[in-house]
């Protein structure tokens, strides 16, 4: 210990950039290499477990199908994204001007978000039409996004520091003053961290309702692992995987770095310590 340091411990922060890129890069390495050894060692069949290679091959020969189920996957859940993020927006600013509304309306949004959705799909899905599957998946993906964004954004809004409330309304600032120059910045930290959670849900919504709500229909990734598993053609059920994964890693960087971006310059939480 020097001068009231601990000497010798070193948080994440300070590794450098090139340690904490290549210790999980050589991890995940080893992790294939493994897999691999021990997929042929034992003579695993590949319907059961395929070794990486045969996954990569099966990758390489239905590239552009899976492609093109990847890209409907991902329509479906930016879309859903986009929408639980303007309504969990709204309604948490109506919930922050109105104690009323909120002490109403929040009992029905927790239960919205609790219910499976594999218990309504069904049922939204008779709604739409078995012809407008893509309208379902929407609204699947959208409730299972919805409420991180809600809970998030309303707290955020109402965790104002109450001096600076007795501050504007020492200058008699209106609501939407208040709102745009006080509430919504103190929120913001709080809505994008709702973001980052919500971006991996609308994609789970989106492939979980496709599992549940799909059909002969569908053409996103879930529909190609389920006809793939139907098959037995494993390798490519593992491809589908693994592209639904690289989609659900890219969702959550993109979204950590616009937080990043917004927060970088003056909130704590992305502020570098002097010490």
């Amino acid at each position: 210990m020097t001068n009231g340091r601990i000497s010798g411990s070193a948080t994440p922060g300070t590794l450098p950039l090139s340690v904490r890129i290549a210790v999980p890069v050589i991890l995940g390495i080893a992790f294939l290499a493994a897999w691999e050894f021990l997929v042929r060692y034992l003579a695993i069949p590949k319907y059961v477990l395929p070794a990486p290679s045969m996954i990569a091959a099966a990758l390489a020969d239905d590239f552009l199908p899976l492609l093109a189920s990847l890209w409907v996957t991902l329509t479906v859940t930016i879309a859903a994204f986009a929408v639980a993020l303007v309504l969990g927006v709204v309604i948490a600013i109506l919930f922050a001007q109105s104690r009323l509304f909120e002490i109403s309306l929040f009992p029905y949004a927790v239960i919205l978000q609790v219910t499976p959705i594999v218990s309504i799909a069904p049922l939204v899905l008779i709604w739409v039409g078995l012809d407008h599957l893509e309208r379902a998946l929407l609204i699947l993906a959208t409730i299972v996004a919805f409420f991180p964004i809600l809970s998030n954004a309303t707290l955020g809004l109402k965790s104002v520091d109450h001096n600076l409330h007795n501050l504007f309304d020492l200058y008699q600032a209106t609501r939407w003053q208040r709102l745009r120059a006080l509430q919504f910045p103190s929120a913001l930290p709080y809505l994008l961290g709702g973001m980052r959670i919500s971006g991996g849900l609308a994609l789970i919504g989106a492939v979980v309702a496709e599992f549940v709500a799909g059909s002969g229909t569908g053409t996103g990734l879930a529909w190609r692992i389920v006809e793939a598993g139907n098959r037995l053609n494993i390798p490519r059920m593992f491809a589908a995987l693994l592209l639904l994964s690289l989609l659900g890693i890219v969702i959550f960087f993109s979204l950590s770095a616009l937080e990043y971006l917004l927060l970088r310059k003056w909130h704590e939480s992305a502020v570098g310590r002097e010490n």
